[in-house]
């Protein structure tokens, strides 16, 4: 008895790849010299041939081998190990924790809605003091 594993949707890869980078596919599109239907298309596809592969593995800034064996758990070591230096890109390594960051948000945010909470409450304290003087 054998066992199939499921082919490797490179489509899906270029795609994924190209939304962490927020790149819209009109921008790779322009990139490659194409249309966005060509990119959406190809972004369908299951496989690609290895000379557009390389292309598309040029315009998103990786390898190849990026490309080909990228899968969410490893993209972070992905984006560090596989940048492709010779296109003129750089690696940017992030000197702080994004989870920190979006707390440190969550907290301004919140902090943000009690003043503004608070000046609706003086609002209302103010426009109910003036309808009991009149």
């Amino acid at each position: 008895m054998s066992i199939l594993t499921k082919p490797s949707h490179i489509g899906r890869k270029i795609s994924r790849i190209r939304e962490l980078k927020d790149m819209k596919q009109e921008a790779l599109a322009q990139a490659l010299g194409t249309n966005q239907q060509a990119i959406s298309a190809m972004e369908n596809s299951e496989t690609i041939d290895d000379d557009k592969l390389k292309e598309v593995a040029k315009a998103l800034g990786v390898t190849v081998e990026a490309i080909k064996n990228f899968s969410e758990e490893n993209m972070i070591n992905y984006f560090n190990t596989f940048t492709d230096h010779s296109a003129g890109t750089f690696n940017n390594h992030c000197t702080f924790n994004p989870l920190d960051k979006m707390m440190e948000l969550v907290d301004e945010n919140r902090k943000l809605y009690e003043r503004l909470l608070e000046s609706e409450k003086e609002k209302n304290a103010y426009l109910e003091k003036g309808f009991k003087e009149k």
